[in-house]
């Protein structure tokens, strides 16, 4: 009896090995695999057990968290939500997380461990920390400016401050109230499909995530080329610029929209905007030192993050010469979304050099303790300081007396430049109107704000090109609303 005994003790005892071993293999081994199992509800429902930290504007929340009482108990709420989407994105039981709420979802759904108050502290308690605060570096009077001055049309602005980088608006229209996503009835399914499938494409976020040809805005990049390379060493002297101008090997010939361009002076052919005079000077800067510039600026550059990413503009860097001409006029391949042509203005503002555009200025717990700072970060040096100082000279002269006059404002310095851009089969579409500026009030000791706007499909007829079109007084109200909340 005895060695019967033995026997199934000893079975016991394998057998409670392999359950011990099992367990391991499930509890370490597994469960990695086992928390990321689609059919794994536990990782949702601690998600959503608490409230959503919150995403700041001037220090003032533009979210919430509303407690529905359901087993995915806390949904998204938005305030403005229309005119800060492009910012906050959405965050969704259903679809997810987009932009800041998805870039700082760490810090907002309390996972971040260094909202934790003690280093490993959340692994040996199991608590969950709640949602820390993600403060902006957005301005509501100047998100409102923009929002208002698209007015429901399509088209994007993106406002920074020139010596920080820091994004003081981002609007995209239309837009689209995020808090529809929220929830997980049968409505935000519809939602989610009426939004995907309108034409107008409320969801994309057109400031960073969609890019323009850049048009005669361009002309920036390549007048900074030229003066840099030396291709044009005195912008007063005239240029061998004939009018039409035949791209090189073909038997396409460019005009212009304006008279006095024929061998115009390069300030000249800036301030009223000639293609003849800039798509020969792209030629004869050359396509490395044309390439190399526009690298400088941030075109090519696919790591471009706010903390959300950001498309990459495109400047090709494979061209023939007659490519290279188009290209040179924001024409061809050349492709900007509005925050690049943002930072191209910003660039001139600031003697040359780029800033690390960013969205966020600080993160912290929900008690107000600071869990990470952004500061300002140079990304690179886009011309020669000197340079920059001869097109803050052209820019401002641009809008002085020039084709961007309507985004004049008293006792403000601004500089600008004016773009109408051609697309579409044998640019059959109507152009896209651009406008970038920059602006310094007169009691300040540097530009306080560089500004991009587009305008998708403005109904502008080519005369309005002088005054600006469709695109320069919005920019102006945004400079404007800039200033005032400087």
């Amino acid at each position: 009896m005895t060695r019967y005994i033995r026997h199934a003790a000893a079975f016991c005892a394998l057998l409670l090995i392999a359950l011990l071993v099992n367990a391991t293999r499930v509890q370490v081994f597994q469960a990695g695999s086992l928390d990321a199992n689609e059919a794994n509800r536990r990782n949702a429902i601690v998600r959503f057990e608490q409230p959503r930290g919150d995403i700041l504007v001037d220090g003032r929340p533009v979210t919430g968290s509303r407690d529905t009482g359901e087993q995915l108990r806390y949904e998204r709420t938005y305030k403005n939500g229309p005119l800060y989407a492009p910012v906050t994105g959405y965050a969704s039981q259903v679809y997810g997380t987009t932009f800041l709420e998805n870039a700082e979802d760490d810090i907002l759904s309390g996972t971040d461990p260094m909202l934790a108050p003690l280093p490993l502290w959340n692994d040996i308690t199991r608590a969950q920390n709640p949602g820390g605060k993600v403060e902006t570096t957005i301005k509501a009077a100047v998100q409102q400016a923009a929002y208002a001055g698209l007015g429901g049309k399509r088209g994007a602005v993106a406002a920074l401050e020139p010596s920080t980088g820091r994004i003081l608006a981002l609007v995209s229209a239309p837009s689209y109230d995020p808090e529809r996503l929220s929830g997980t009835d049968r409505a935000v399914a519809d939602t989610w499909a009426e939004l995907n499938s309108g034409a107008t494409k409320p969801m994309l976020n057109r400031a960073i995530r969609q890019t323009y040809p850049p048009g005669s805005t361009f002309k920036v990049v390549t007048a900074a080329a030229a003066l840099d390379s030396g291709a044009v060493t005195d912008p007063d002297a005239p240029t061998k610029s004939p009018n039409p101008y035949t791209l090189p090997g073909t038997s396409t010939q460019l005009t212009n929209e304006v008279d006095g361009c024929t061998n115009a002076s390069l300030r000249y052919a800036f301030q009223w905007s000639c293609n003849t005079v800039f798509a020969k000077l792209g030629v004869d800067t050359g396509l490395d030192p044309m390439v190399g510039t526009a690298r400088n600026f941030g075109f090519n550059d696919r790591g471009l993050r706010i903390p959300s990413s950001v498309a990459a503009s495109n400047f090709d860097t494979s061209m023939d010469r007659a490519q290279l001409g188009l290209s040179a006029i924001g024409q061809y391949d050349t492709r900007a979304t509005p925050l690049q042509m943002a930072m191209v203005s910003a660039a001139v503002a600031n003697g040359g050099s780029v800033k690390a555009p960013h969205l966020v200025d600080r993160t912290t717990t929900e008690d107000g303790d600071v869990v990470d700072t952004a500061g300002t970060k140079s990304l690179r040096q886009a011309m020669n300081p000197g340079t920059a100082a001869q097109l803050r000279e052209m820019m401002t002269q641009v809008v002085d007396e020039g084709t961007g006059t309507n985004a004049a404002i008293p006792g403000v310095t601004v500089g600008g430049k004016t773009g109408t851009a051609q697309h579409g089969i044998d640019n059959s579409g109507t152009p896209y109107a651009w406008f970038i500026s920059w602006a310094q009030a007169d009691d300040d000791p540097e530009p306080s704000v560089a500004v991009a706007v587009v305008v998708e499909d403005a109904a502008a007829d080519r005369g309005d090109i002088s005054g600006g079109g469709s695109a320069a007084p919005i920019a102006k109200a945004v400079m404007e609303a800039a200033i005032g909340a400087h």
